[in-house]
Order: structure tokens, then C-alpha cells, then sequence
């Protein structure tokens, strides 16, 4: 495990345009999915990557607080050839398990990951109702060996944030995480 810190897409970027397999219902989904006019949360995570393990109970009580007024999606770009738990197959298990019910994409080609020019495990873009990047980094300070409790608070601000009109703070921090396991 390499520790990666995200790159931070410019703020204002719009969404930008994919169309990959749900592996939970087997459809194909388009990012146009995410353009009516609700905000929109894209996570570049994974199944094996200690730092988004580290916040799968936090994932479930993002779904359950936000999911009515915000459009929730995962990505897993890694190379399933050296990292099979990543895999379609165990990505349904995981959310099954998890009771997650978001989409959860692969991105096969890994050129989604490109797009968001995504770095690490987790990464967390926040989208606003017009399709423009206003948040994105961590979820919070905390990381599997720190000792900081898991609380979501720099995410939770900005998505409580946009969804009353308040200002979301421009001082964000990268996310950081394992390196995607690029092909």
C-alpha cells in the first residue's frame, strides 16, 4: 500500500461524462443519470483499500442521511488482474453486505479515474444541483492508524452546506488513501 494524497480537481469542473456498468443491477450508467438537478456525490473507492474500509459505516450513514436529496455513486477503478478483490463480483458482495444501495461502477479501462484525475482511495467529489464541483478531498481527519474518530465532517459540512445555500468553505483538504491500482 502506497500512501497517496488526491489531487483536487479544480473547483467549478462540471461532472464529467462516463458511462459505465452498475455491477449491482448489471445496467449501464451514464453520468447524464446524475444531471436532474439534485447535487451528486462521486466516490473513487474500492473494496480492499484500508482507508475506504475505515469508513464503510460512515458510507452507510451518508446513504441513509442524504441519499433522498442527494444522487450517491461509486467508482472502483482499480486492476482487478493484481487486485481481484476489486473484482465485479466481490464489489455486489461488499455492498450487499454493507446494505449500500448507491450504483457502484466499474470502471474497467480505468479512464473514469483519468477524468476525475482521480489519485487514491477514497476520493470524494460533491457536485451542486448544477452539475459544478464544489467540494472535493476527505471525508475527514481520521485514517485507519491516527486514532481521530470517523465523522464525515469535512464532507458532511459541504453537503450540508450546499444543500441549505450556504457557502461551502474553498479550504479543503486532499483526501488520502492507496494509490489506484492502475493497469
Amino acid at each position: 500500500m502506497a500512501l497517496t494524497y488526491s489531487t483536487m480537481l479544480e473547483l467549478g469542473t462540471r461532472i464529467p461524462d462516463f458511462k459505465l456498468k452498475n455491477v449491482l443491477n448489471d445496467n449501464w450508467y451514464h453520468s447524464s443519470n446524475l444531471s436532474n438537478s439534485k447535487p451528486s456525490l462521486v466516490m473513487i473507492i474500492c473494496n480492499h483499500c484500508p482507508y475506504v474500509v475505515h469508513y464503510h459505516s460512515e458510507l452507510q450513514k451518508l446513504q441513509k442521511e442524504f441519499s433522498s436529496q442527494i444522487d450517491f455513486v461509486a467508482i472502483s477503478s482499480n486492476d482487478v488482474v493484481s487486485y481481484p478483490q476489486d473484482g465485479p463480483e466481490e464489489m455486489v458482495k461488499l455492498f450487499n453486505n454493507l446494505n449500500l444501495i448507491f450504483p457502484y461502477l466499474y470502471d474497467e479501462t480505468q479512464e473514469v479515474a483519468k477524468l476525475f484525475k482521480a489519485e487514491c482511495t477514497p476520493e470524494f467529489y460533491l457536485f451542486s444541483d448544477q452539475d459544478k464541483l464544489v467540494y472535493r478531498g476527505r471525508l475527514d481527519e481520521s485514517s485507519p492508524r491516527n486514532g481521530i474518530e470517523v465523522s464525515g465532517s469535512d464532507l458532511r459540512d459541504a453537503m450540508n452546506n450546499l444543500l441549505i445555500s450556504k457557502p461551502i468553505s474553498k479550504h479543503q483538504y486532499p483526501s488520502m488513501g492507496c494509490n489506484i491500482k492502475w493497469k
